[in-house]
């Protein structure tokens, strides 16, 4: 079974996500819950194809807002899944203008988690 770990940056995001932007959470949320199906029914992370996943460096998997509805913003839940421990890491969200923001953050984030392993 998969386990959920937030990180302190993505609590923070999703707090300011919720109040501007809450129809394109919702969806990425919604995203999320069917990635962790797939990941619940033993499928290997890097095997998933679904049209909202994206592969970043390191192996993050961003998700997106695609499904959610008509004229949602362009949404990414950057997402570390751990095979070892089953975990899956939420790193940060953001849009299209904090992309590359975004990306340093996954890449400190993914740097501070192999230093714990």
């Amino acid at each position: 079974m998969w386990t959920i770990n937030p990180s302190e940056l993505f609590q923070r995001r999703q707090k300011r996500w919720a109040k501007k932007h809450l129809r394109e959470l919702s969806a990425t949320l919604d995203n999320l819950d069917t990635y962790l199906e797939h990941l619940h029914a033993g499928e290997p992370p890097q095997l998933i194809q679904l049209g909202f996943i994206h592969h970043e460096p390191e192996g993050v998997k961003a998700i997106d807002q695609k499904g959610g509805g008509p004229n949602l913003a362009q949404t990414r839940l950057y997402t570390f899944p751990d095979e070892n421990t089953h975990t899956l890491h939420l790193i940060t969200i953001g849009d299209k203008h904090s992309q590359k923001a975004d990306l340093k953050d996954c890449k400190v984030y993914m740097r501070q988690l192999k230093q714990t392993h």
